[in-house]
């Protein structure tokens, strides 16, 4: 796959929750989540060739967290901390120097955006980034959710769709209303 985006030094790559209960097999495995892995390595390596910095997001939850049902939440025990569904998927590849951000890691506390409590808008904005360019899972949650954040903080903020896969289909339109209402740049 060819990047579609010229990256600078001036840009994040932010890839959102590829970890493996979010893939095929997984507590909430996205259908297609796997095979987006080439595609966002390729993007990784582009990033990195052009000097743009590269962040992975993932959910880390406790044990007994606030979103999982048997505590009233809406979804299945997913991505506990220190687990191998909470690892990222083995074949991404994340260089050691790829920024790594945990959210949801409180007990009492959900988060859908890796800006959600993580302090990420302000350390992007103190390394004089512009634009957030966002892929990952999943396009109708956290991907939505982490896309429309990096629109509030002031961030230029282009998705790449064919590097993001939705939990449901049928949510991806009103996620484009969302986006454009936000004034995203959605590239398919």
């Amino acid at each position: 796959m060819t990047t579609t985006v010229n990256y600078g030094s001036r840009d994040v790559l932010l890839v959102v929750d590829m970890q493996n209960d979010f893939c095929e097999g997984g507590a909430l495995g996205v259908e297609g989540g796997a095979a987006l892995v080439p595609g966002i390595n390729a993007e990784i390596e582009a990033a990195r060739a052009a000097g743009a910095m590269v962040v992975a997001s993932r959910d880390w939850h406790p044990v007994d967290h606030v979103s999982f049902t048997h505590r009233g939440g809406p979804w299945p025990v997913h991505c506990v901390q220190d687990t191998p569904g909470a690892a990222f998927h083995p074949d991404l590849t994340l260089p050691e120097d790829v920024i790594r951000v945990s959210k949801a890691t409180a007990f009492n506390a959900d988060a859908y955006s890796a800006f959600d409590g993580t302090g990420l808008g302000g350390y992007l904005q103190e390394k004089g980034i512009e634009r957030v360019i966002v892929c990952g899972l999943a396009l109708d949650v956290c991907v939505h959710a982490t896309v429309l954040a990096a629109s509030r903080e002031g961030f230029t903020t282009l998705l790449l769709e064919a590097l993001s896969a939705a939990v449901d289909p049928e949510a991806i339109e009103a996620c484009h209303r969302d986006f454009e209402e936000a004034g995203v740049e959605v590239r398919t």
